[in-house]
């Protein structure tokens, strides 16, 4: 328990520094994703830069459909986090030992960021924002300054591997799925 409290907390400190710029907050339909998957995961979160840093770990389900969004991190087999989005709110459940650093937004943005279809994410972004695509590569940046990094290493995206460095942010997320029936 205290390993995830320590991957939680680094998510959140990581995320807390203070930045000149801060990443813009996603809060798409379920409904844009385009379909319903539900994911085993392993989650790997390595703060930037590492320095010999060892990742710290997380199993979660991510479940996605028409009509919400749902995430479930789990450590020791113990649930620490639920959160569920439908579009128009965002609500969560967290154990109590939770660093309240860790912040739903964040979840939500890097789950959209990751797995959304590119024109979706695109489309809500603010101003000056650009989300590109090159074969297996996704990038966000402002102003020309990219300022993440998502790699995916399988077909269909969130079959397999996808890697999302945040450079703002300073953290290293890698993010192993498997689609359960």
């Amino acid at each position: 328990m205290r390993g995830l409290i320590a991957l939680l907390a680094l998510l959140g400190g990581c995320a807390s520094e203070a930045t000149k710029m801060n990443l813009p907050a996603l809060h798409l339909a379920p409904a844009a994703f385009g379909g319903s998957v539900t994911l085993t995961q392993r989650l790997s979160v390595t703060p930037l830069p590492a320095g010999g840093a060892l990742p710290k770990n997380l199993d979660a389900l991510l479940e996605i459909d028409p009509e919400q969004v749902q995430l479930a991190g789990f450590a020791l087999g113990q649930r620490i986090l639920t959160i569920s989005w439908n579009g128009q709110s965002l609500t969560s459940n967290r154990h109590a030992l939770l660093p309240k650093e860790v912040d739903e937004q964040r979840v939500l943005r890097d789950v959209q960021l990751v797995y959304w279809p590119l024109a979706a994410v695109q489309a809500a972004l603010p101003a000056g924002w650009v989300l590109s695509e090159e074969g297996n590569i996704r990038k966000l940046t402002l102003d020309q300054q990219n300022t993440i990094t998502v790699r995916y290493h399988a077909t269909p995206r969130w079959a397999g591997q996808a890697e999302l460095e945040n450079k703002l942010e300073h953290y290293r997320l890698v993010i192993d799925s498997k689609e359960t029936p």
